[in-house]
């Protein structure tokens, strides 16, 4: 880490143990739900579905109380000074520990609102040339209307089932992730294992499986289904509830007093 007469400098990108050896950069947020120090409640992953109970994100180390807190605090720069946090994180980008990098977008966490993505489509437009982009991510909505017409050349990104707008997605021809029990899951169903390179998720083949994450209490809950299954699962449970109350309240209109 480079000093400054202040002090150690403190750098926005970080790097966890797994995206380190591979030289990565990263830039995360808190999983999913929870509540900020001045009671400030977010979702940082709004389309989140099955996914939600089985995120390795929201257990482990990601829920000690400095990494969770050093998450909460990137997020409130996000919600509080947008504009800042921006021109800090471009200024960032042009230092040479970056060159020739890839910044991964994000290990927990999502693109949660379209101020916030269409800042990091800035980002990626103004960074030097050889600094490289990629995430997954569940909004498929978002990016189908702020990042699929107009993408910027140093960004790649895969879809990620388990999301409640799984089903926007072509699975035969879109580029997406899957995670299932096991390796030997996914080679069976034709899926390519990206365990060797995370980066494996947008340059490896297009159908990317995931094993599952080997906590105990998430293996057993998820059994041997994938998260895209499940999220089906989910979808098919909430058009029954939609059909049969639509078949109530057609049985039983509501009557109004004649005018």
């Amino acid at each position: 880490m480079t000093d400054t007469k202040s002090g150690p400098r403190k750098w926005l990108l970080t790097q966890n143990r797994q995206l380190r050896q591979e030289g990565i950069f990263n830039w995360p947020l808190p999983a999913f739900a929870g509540r900020l120090d001045d009671g400030r409640t977010y979702n940082t992953c709004p389309e989140a579905g099955a996914c939600a109970r089985l995120c390795y994100a929201r257990t482990g180390t990601y829920r000690f109380r400095n990494v969770l807190e050093a998450h909460e605090r990137n997020l409130k720069m996000i919600l509080d000074t947008l504009d800042e946090w921006e021109q800090q994180m471009s200024d960032e980008l042009k230092h040479k520990r970056y060159q020739g990098k890839w910044i991964r977008l994000h290990d927990s966490g999502d693109f949660f609102s379209d101020d916030y993505l269409a800042a990091w489509l800035r980002i990626m437009r103004s960074a030097p040339d050889g600094v490289r982009f990629y995430c997954y991510t569940k909004a498929v909505s978002r990016f189908r209307r702020l990042v699929e017409p107009d993408p910027p050349g140093n960004f790649l990104w895969c879809y990620s089932l388990g999301g409640t707008e799984d089903y926007m997605l072509d699975l035969e021809s879109e580029r997406h992730a899957e995670v299932f029990h096991n390796v030997e899951a996914l080679e069976a169903a034709g899926y390519s294992d990206q365990t060797e390179s995370d980066l494996l998720a947008v340059l490896g083949p297009e159908r990317v499986g995931i094993p599952a994450n080997p906590i105990k209490h998430l293996l057993k809950r998820q059994g041997l289904e994938t998260f895209g299954s499940l999220q089906r699962k989910l979808d098919a449970e909430r058009e029954a509830r939609k059909q049969r109350a639509a078949k109530k309240a057609e049985a039983c209109p509501v009557l109004t007093p004649a005018g």
